[in-house]
C-alpha cells in the first residue's frame, strides 16, 4: 500500500506502507521488548559478577607491590621513580658545584685604600719599634729585640718590676706623663672610630698597642690598692744640659745593649697633673676594652685609685716636674688635667662626682678656659684643655645633662666653637708657612705634634656636628659648614704626607721620599751582633750615611717656620719622632680615612647612667 504526502521541498513524497497486519506488528513489538529486557538483565548480572567475583576468577592480574615506609605505604614503582629522581638531581647538583669551583672566576676588586688609610698602617708600626721589654714573636720590626728586662728591679732604691711600656722618642727613656697622653689619644680614637679601624684591618693591632701601654701604667703605682700617694714618673735618665755621665742622652746604644744604670724617678704627693693624666689613660682604655669585663674593671679600679690621688689638689697648683730631665716634659699646670681626667672618669664610671670636678667653674677659670693665650686651642701633652672641651661638648650635644651642668657645658661648647674658628685660614689667629702649615706653636721647633692633634679635633668636631644633624657652626656672625673643619684637617695632614714645598713625606716609609737620618738610636745602629758600648755608638750617630734600619711610621719633628727641613740625625728638632706625636697622627689619620663621616654617639656612654636633669631651684619668695 502506498501513500502520497506533500514534500515540503516540492513534489510528492511517497511513503511505502508495510503489508504486515496489525497483529504481526504487535507480536514483533512484544518480542523486541522481551529481548531488550533479557539483555538488560544479563548486563546487570555480568556487572555484578565482575564486582563480586573472586580475584583470578576472570583471568589472572598482576598483584601491585608496595613499599612500607613505616608511616606511609607507597607504590613500589612510585618509590623507584622518586629515588631515581633524587639520585639524578644530587648527581647534577654535585656536577654543577664541581664546575663552579673549577672554572676560574673574575674576583671583584676591592677599591684601593686612600692615602690616610695607607699612612695609618705605617703610623701604627712606629709603636712596635718603641716597645720596651720582651718583644712579642709576631712583631714586624725585625731589628728590635728584648730590652729593659731589669727596669725597676735594677734600681735598689725601688726594687719593683717596671718592665714593659714604650720608649718615648729616639732615646730609651720611659716617661709616664707623655706616654699616658698617647694612650688616652689612641683610646679616644678607637672609641670614636672603631669601625674605621676594623675596615682598615687595624682594630686588633691598635688595641694591642693600647693594652701594652696601659699594662705598664698599672705597674707605675700600687694599682691593687684603693689609694696611693706616689707614681713613677720616669725610668732611665737623660740630661738636656749635657755632661759626661752615662745615661740615655750621653750614650748612643741600641736599647738591647744598654748596660748602664737606669734609675727610677718617683713623684710623691704633689703631682696631681701626672696622676690625673694616667687616670684618664686607664679610664679611656677601660671603655675600649668594655667587652672584656674583668680587664675593664681592673683598669677602672686603677684609674679610680689615681683619681683619688689627683683630685685632692683641685684648689691649688700641683704639678709634676721631671726630676732629672725637666726640660723634656715639664708640666705647667694641673687644672687642665683635672678637667680632662674628670671627664674620662665620668665616662668610664658614671660617677657624678667626677663630672662635678670637670664642670667646676672655678677650676675652669684657673685652667684658662675662658680667655685666650698662646696655648688657646692647642692640644698637646702639656695642655689638655682643648681636648677636654671637645669631650664635654660631646656630652652636651648627645646627652644634654641639664641642670646643674648646662651652664658650664654651654660655656665649654662655645669655647670649642671659638677655637675651631681659629683653625680656619680666613681668620688670622695663627700664622701659616708659605707651604700652608699652621703654626700652632708660633714658629717654635717640632710643630707637627701640635698640628696632628688639631687635625684630629677638627675632624672629630665636624663628625659631632654631622651626627647631631647640625650643618655647621657660627664664627661670630658668619656661618661655616662642618665640612670646612674637615678641609682644614686634610690640608694639614696632606702637608705632612708630602704636599709641601719639598714634596717630602714627614712620615718615614710613606711615599718615596722621606727622612733617612731619623734621630733614633735603634734605627741608626745596625743589628750585626756587635755590642757597641756607650761611646762606641757615636760613630753611628755622627755618620752622614742613612739609618741602616727603617723606623716605619715614625713622624719626625717637622720643618721650621720657613718650610725648611734638615734631614740630619744630630738635630732632633727636625728628625726626632715621639710617642705623643705619633698618637695624634694615628688619631687624625683614622678620623680622615675611609671617606665616611659621623660617629656613633652611644659608644662612649655605656657606663653613664640615664640622666634625668634636676629642675633648677625655685626662685626666692617675692617680697614687696
Amino acid at each position: 500500500m502506498s501513500m502520497y504526502v506533500r514534500d515540503p521541498w516540492g513534489g510528492p513524497l511517497e511513503l511505502q506502507g508495510d503489508s504486515a497486519t496489525d497483529d504481526d506488528r504487535s507480536r514483533n513489538l512484544d518480542l523486541d521488548r522481551g529481548a531488550l529486557s533479557m539483555t538488560s538483565r544479563q548486563l546487570d548480572e555480568t556487572q555484578q559478577s565482575w564486582l563480586l567475583a573472586a580475584p583470578g576468577s576472570h583471568g589472572k592480574k598482576k598483584k601491585k607491590k608496595y613499599v612500607d615506609l613505616g608511616c606511609l605505604l607507597v607504590s613500589h614503582k612510585l618509590f623507584l621513580w622518586t629515588a631515581g629522581a633524587v639520585v639524578v638531581a644530587a648527581a647534577l647538583a654535585g656536577l654543577i658545584a664541581i664546575i663552579v669551583k673549577t672554572v676560574p672566576r673574575r674576583h671583584r676588586l676591592e677599591p684601593p685604600q686612600d692615602n690616610y688609610t695607607l699612612a695609618l698602617h705605617k703610623a701604627l708600626m712606629f709603636f712596635n719599634a718603641q716597645r720596651s721589654g720582651p718583644i712579642p714573636k709576631h712583631s714586624n720590626v725585625s731589628w728590635r729585640g728584648n730590652s729593659g728586662l731589669r727596669d725597676g728591679l735594677s734600681d735598689q732604691s725601688y726594687g719593683k718590676n717596671l718592665v714593659g711600656g714604650f720608649y718615648d722618642a729616639g732615646d730609651a727613656i720611659k716617661f709616664t706623663f707623655p706616654a699616658s697622653f698617647a694612650m688616652t689619644m689612641l683610646s679616644w680614637s678607637v672609641i670614636e672610630y672603631s669601625t674605621k679601624y676594623e675596615a682598615a684591618g687595624e682594630l686588633h693591632h691598635v688595641k694591642e698597642i693600647i693594652r701594652w701601654g696601659v699594662d705598664y701604667l698599672l705597674k707605675t703605682f700600687n694599682s691593687s690598692a684603693d689609694t696611693t700617694d706616689s707614681i713613677v714618673a720616669e725610668v732611665g735618665q737623660g740630661s738636656a744640659s749635657g755632661g759626661t755621665k752615662q745615661n740615655d742622652h750621653y750614650c748612643w746604644m741600641r736599647p738591647e745593649d744598654i748596660d748602664y744604670r737606669r734609675p727610677v724617678a718617683i713623684c710623691w704627693d704633689r703631682c696631681s697633673d701626672l696622676a690625673a693624666e694616667a687616670a684618664a689613660a686607664l679610664a679611656a682604655a677601660s671603655i675600649v676594652f668594655k667587652d672584656d669585663k674583668a680587664y675593664s674593671h681592673k683598669l677602672v679600679h686603677g684609674a679610680s685609685t689615681l683619681w683619688k690621688f689627683a683630685s685632692r689638689y683641685t684648689k691649688h697648683k700641683s704639678v709634676y716636674t721631671g726630676q732629672w730631665d725637666a726640660a723634656s716634659y715639664n708640666s705647667t699646670s694641673n687644672f687642665d688635667e683635672l678637667i680632662w681626667g674628670g671627664a674620662w672618669m665620668y665616662l668610664a664610671t658614671g660617677n657624678a662626682s667626677c663630672l662635678s670636678v670637670s664642670t667646676n667653674p672655678k677650676l675652669a677659670q684657673q685652667a684658662g678656659a675662658f680667655h685666650g693665650g698662646p696655648q688657646y686651642g692647642v692640644l698637646n701633652w702639656d695642655n689638655k684643655l682643648p681636648g677636654a672641651q671637645v669631650l664635654l661638648s660631646r656630652l652636651r650635644l648627645f646627652l644634654s645633662p641639664g641642670y646643674p651642668y648646662e651652664e658650664i657645658l654651654k660655656a665649654f661648647h662655645k669655647q670649642t666653637a671659638n677655637f675651631m674658628c681659629s683653625y680656619l685660614p680666613v681668620f688670622k689667629s695663627f700664622n701659616r708657612t708659605k707651604g700652608g702649615l699652621i703654626e700652632l706653636n708660633h714658629g717654635n721647633p717640632k710643630p707637627l705634634q701640635h698640628v696632628v692633634n688639631a687635625a684630629f679635633l677638627a675632624t672629630l668636631y665636624s663628625d659631632y656636628l654631622e651626627t647631631a644633624d647640625a650643618p655647621g657652626w657660627y664664627c661670630g656672625p658668619n656661618f661655616y659648614p662642618a665640612g670646612a673643619l674637615r678641609d682644614f684637617a686634610r690640608t694639614q695632614i696632606d702637608y705632612i704626607l708630602g704636599k709641601n714645598p719639598h714634596q717630602l713625606s714627614y712620615v718615614v716609609g710613606f711615599g718615596t721620599k722621606y727622612p733617612k737620618h731619623v734621630h733614633h738610636r735603634g734605627a741608626s745602629i745596625p743589628k750585626n751582633r756587635v755590642h757597641y758600648n756607650c761611646k762606641g755608638g757615636w760613630k753611628w750617630r755622627d755618620t752622614r750615611k742613612p739609618n741602616p734600619n727603617t723606623i716605619a711610621g715614625a713622624m719626625v719633628a717637622g720643618p721650621d717656620r720657613h718650610d725648611e727641613f734638615r734631614d740630619v740625625r744630630s738635630n732632633r728638632n727636625y728628625t726626632e719622632p715621639t710617642l705623643a706625636g705619633n698618637a695624634g697622627l694615628v688619631a687624625a689619620l683614622v678620623a680622615l680615612s675611609g671617606g665616611r663621616t659621623g660617629v656613633d654617639k652611644n659608644t662612649m656612654f655605656s657606663s653613664v647612667p640615664p640622666m634625668f636633669p634636676n629642675p633648677p631651684p625655685p626662685p626666692a619668695p617675692w617680697k614687696p
